[in-house]
């Protein structure tokens, strides 16, 4: 038998020289970092282009055509036009009048009838009318005027509508848009900030430049004040129960087990439950906060449960056990010690469920919220519970089902509110969660 030479054997076996399964090893490693590297590249990649999408998509929402115009109106013609048969068509002819005066002014001559003012602006004489009946003090002096174009004129300055694609409707015609283009170039016509976007409510199916976010916003408050009041401390206190007083048998485990099927539970089940139970055998209220909020909670109530309970087990056993070797009751030491180290946890698990919560719309489909068009604010409190509502998601829902092309812009717009809702309340989450982090 031949013996190995020492130095060969060495030089094989170096730590400085990797031999070849080492190398296979380290080579399988990148190639695993690479592969994670490039899923996560690839998932920021989709992220942003679906966030450029909402953007893009959504930004003309925020954003409307208005017509500006000066107009003075002196005491008589307000008499003669009172005096009229048809006052709001009387007012429309000053209207047109004073606006043919400012286009010559700067330059420009171009003819229009009042079809085709109504068909760009609607029908402002009903706008002056009521805006001198309220304030009867403005006759005689210069008002401006900042009347919203339809939703086509506004498509057409956003781009959804062009020359090449208008047919002529009861709704705009290719030669509506000659005036349009005067409007403009004389800087009557003019893009400008759409506070009703963010302030007003639904406007019906033929107004989607007057449609607004702003009722159903309202509406997803009052049921997130109802989600909150409710899931809140039946939450927490079903979770203590289970995780520090009840004892470990066949009925806990059912009960654990249950709980964890329930949030794999579709949401437009929970939405049945809330149609039987709430509507139909206890008579509540349709298409109100108030039932929209109880289906809501019976959704959220096993995320909060589930959260809060894997908080609670991260608080370790010996805070449990110092607490009771000093002479602590077992509900002492949960109080004061396991929960105010287990409320970060708590609070990020409830945030988080109330997220889930408002950007629901399966279960608001069926106590009505979809069906009913919010046109106004509730009067009070008590009637922003009870009375009929929209919610966001509802409303998004809503504009987006509707055949005219001026409401995808809403629906988009929509969207962005409801995202920066829910980006603020998961920055409070983390905001309270350093604020009530403690370390041990």
């Amino acid at each position: 038998m031949t013996d190995m030479n020492p130095d060969k054997a060495r030089r094989s076996a170096s730590l400085h020289r990797p031999d070849a399964r080492t190398r296979r090893r380290n080579a399988a490693e990148k190639r695993f970092r690479a592969c994670g590297l490039a899923a996560i590249l690839l998932g920021l990649f989709f992220l942003l282009v679906l966030v450029a999408t909402i953007l893009r998509n959504g930004a003309p929402a925020f954003t409307r055509t208005v017509l500006e115009i000066e107009l003075t109106l002196s005491p008589a013609q307000v008499d003669a036009a009172e005096a009229e048969v048809f006052k709001t068509r009387a007012y429309a002819q000053l209207f047109i009048a004073a606006l043919q005066d400012q286009l010559e002014t700067r330059g420009l001559d171009v003819a229009f009838d009042a079809g085709a003012l109504e068909r760009i602006v609607g029908q402002p004489g009903g706008t002056i009318r009521a805006h001198f009946q309220a304030n009867p003090g403005q006759i005689g002096e210069p008002v401006v005027f900042e009347l919203a174009a339809s939703s086509r004129v506004d498509g057409y300055f956003n781009g959804r509508v062009s020359r090449a694609t208008l047919q002529d409707s009861r709704f705009l015609q290719a030669s509506d848009l000659d005036l349009v283009d005067a409007l403009a170039d004389a800087g009557i016509l003019r893009r400008a900030f759409n506070l009703t976007f963010l302030t007003g409510a639904d406007s019906g199916v033929d107004n989607p430049g007057g449609a607004g976010i702003g009722a159903a916003l309202v509406g997803s408050v009052y049921m997130m004040f109802v989600v909150l009041a409710l899931a809140l401390p039946i939450g927490i206190a079903a979770s203590i129960h289970l995780e520090e007083f009840a004892p470990k048998n066949r009925v806990t485990d059912l009960i654990e087990v249950t709980i964890s099927n329930l949030a794999a539970v579709p949401s437009i089940v929970f939405g049945i439950l809330g149609l039987a139970v709430f509507i139909q055998v206890l008579h509540l209220p349709q298409s109100a906060p108030l039932v929209g909020g109880l289906v809501l909670t019976l959704m959220t109530l096993p995320t909060i449960i589930i959260s809060t309970r894997a908080a609670l087990k991260a608080v370790p056993p010996s805070v449990r056990d110092a607490a009771l070797g000093v002479g602590a009751s077992q509900m002492q030491a949960v109080f004061h010690h396991v929960l105010p180290l287990a409320m970060p946890g708590i609070l990020t698990g409830t945030i988080i469920g109330l997220a889930q919560a408002l950007g629901e719309t399966a279960p608001l489909l069926l106590i009505g919220m979809v069906g009913f068009v919010a046109r106004g604010y509730p009067e009070g409190v008590v009637a922003g519970f009870t009375e009929p509502n929209s919610a966001m998601p509802a409303q998004i829902y809503t504009w987006a089902a509707r055949a005219d092309a001026g409401f995808y812009d809403k629906a988009w717009g929509g969207i962005i509110v409801l995202l920066v809702f829910l980006l603020t309340m998961n920055l409070i989450a983390i905001l309270l969660r350093r604020r009530f982090e403690r370390r041990w």
